[in-house]
């Protein structure tokens, strides 16, 4: 597995996941990056630059430009490796195995040869160390890419993600893409950390992305870190258009209007039940004190 590290932090990081070839949220949380002063070699993307959205190579194009780093998601691999499919995880003969035979024989015709060939070169896996504590970046699990890690899925499997990156040098914080839903989750002295995704929305009824900061608690006398997640307002309604250009008779134009997944098959069924309720921004400082929320 290819791994790189990028050394010590000395600023707040800003993570997001799955841009999903929406070029308008990726747009959005680059600027908002910006707009909080954190430099692009903070900011960092959990994988899956192309999926479901309308504009694979526009969002491509703003990553590269754009001097963030990033690990390799599913989509990269596939794409990548001039692969038939996503690999995506999804259960043969699923509506959504289906969607997505479309959706990524359609975004592979829009990428050069350049584009893949940046997409075969991304690490699997990032690390570097905040405040002190160390932390690597995985697109799904720590040996599945595909794999589907939420705030559900048991702590004996996250316990087991820990030990198999431990054989790279200790990890006290994981931070995970590929699911799309946001969560952070104290195992132990160890966090599992998922900034959520910008390119569709959380399930939860509204448009919004989401992202997340992770910095030095600003409490005197404090040893925390805070990872905050914040919801990311974008032009969703342009991002919408894009999608039914590019497939009109695929149901994700709609999801980035009414931020309500068109199918649920690969949530657990605490997942299922939050469907439709708006998610809330927040703060975790770990180790220590109780959640508040964002500012």
């Amino acid at each position: 597995m290819s791994v790189f590290d990028l050394g010590d932090m000395d600023g707040p990081v800003l993570c997001f996941g799955g841009p999903y070839s929406n070029a308008q949220a990726t747009e959005a949380v680059l600027l908002e990056a910006k707009t909080r002063g954190i430099p692009e070699t903070h900011v960092i993307c959990t994988g899956d630059a192309v999926a479901y959205g309308g504009d694979p190579e526009k969002t491509v194009d703003l990553i590269r430009a754009s001097g963030i780093h990033m690990v390799m998601g599913n989509c990269e691999e596939q794409l990548g490796s001039a692969a038939d499919d996503c690999n995506c995880g999804f259960e043969d003969g699923s509506r959504c195995a289906h969607w997505s035979d479309v959706w990524f024989a359609r975004a592979r015709t829009r990428l050069d040869d350049d584009a893949r060939t940046w997409m075969r070169g991304i690490p699997r896996q990032l690390r570097f160390t905040l405040y002190g504590r160390r932390f690597a970046v995985i697109h799904g699990g720590a040996t599945d890419i595909s794999e589907y890690v939420f705030a559900s899925t048991p702590e004996a499997a996250k316990v087991e993600s820990f030990e198999r990156l431990n054989q790279d040098g200790a990890v006290d914080g994981v931070i995970g893409g590929h699911s799309g839903l946001p969560f952070t989750q104290a195992i132990g002295t160890k966090l599992w950390h998922n900034p959520g995704a910008i390119g569709m929305p959380a399930n939860d009824g509204t448009p919004r992305g989401w992202y997340s900061v992770l910095a030095p608690d600003a409490a005197p006398g404090a040893d925390n870190i805070s990872v905050s997640l914040y919801p990311l307002d974008y032009d969703h309604a342009a991002a919408r258009k894009a999608a039914d250009a590019m497939s009109p008779d695929l149901p994700y134009g709609k999801t980035l209007a009414d931020g309500l997944w068109p199918d649920m098959s690969v949530l657990p069924e605490p997942e299922r039940r939050q469907r439709g309720r708006p998610l809330v921004g927040e703060s975790v400082h770990w180790p220590g004190r109780r959640p508040v929320a964002a500012e």
